[in-house]
């Protein structure tokens, strides 16, 4: 683990994968959705909550992603994640899944967006204050 990294561990069960018994595709993608969604709770944050209270959510803009190596049905998995960049309404993480080597890399912008309009808004104020104070960025 690299400093400023928010660290998930995820074990793959039956259902992440395919016919060949390998981690399908498109579930590295929920990995790595699972840790951003732990991570704000580490953060003292959480979805239901920005929606009650701020009325936004974090919408995924833009991903991508490389496949390296694949995981298997059993495997223990790591989540790393850390924001690469921070804008008043985005945030670009970097994220890889290693076992004991990289198997999965990329980076997954995400924009702030009104709950109702799904329109891009600034991040409330008082989750940028607690984003850059996070040892994760």
């Amino acid at each position: 683990m690299r400093e400023h990294e928010f660290f998930w561990p995820i074990r793959v069960y039956y259902e992440d994968t395919d016919a060949a018994g390998v981690v399908y595709y498109a579930n590295y993608l929920k990995f790595m959705e699972r840790a951003r969604t732990e991570w704000l709770r580490a953060l003292g944050m959480n979805q239901s909550t920005l929606l009650a209270e701020d009325a936004v959510v974090f919408a995924v803009r833009q991903v991508e992603v490389s496949y390296l190596k694949p995981a298997r049905y059993d495997d223990d998995l790591a989540v790393y994640s850390s924001i690469k960049r921070l804008t008043p309404a985005r945030m670009r993480f970097a994220q890889r899944i290693e076992r004991d080597c990289v198997l999965a890399a990329g980076e997954i912008e995400v924009v702030c967006v009104n709950a109702m309009t799904f329109k891009p808004v600034k991040i409330p104020d008082h989750i940028l204050q607690l984003l850059e104070k996070s040892k994760w960025i």
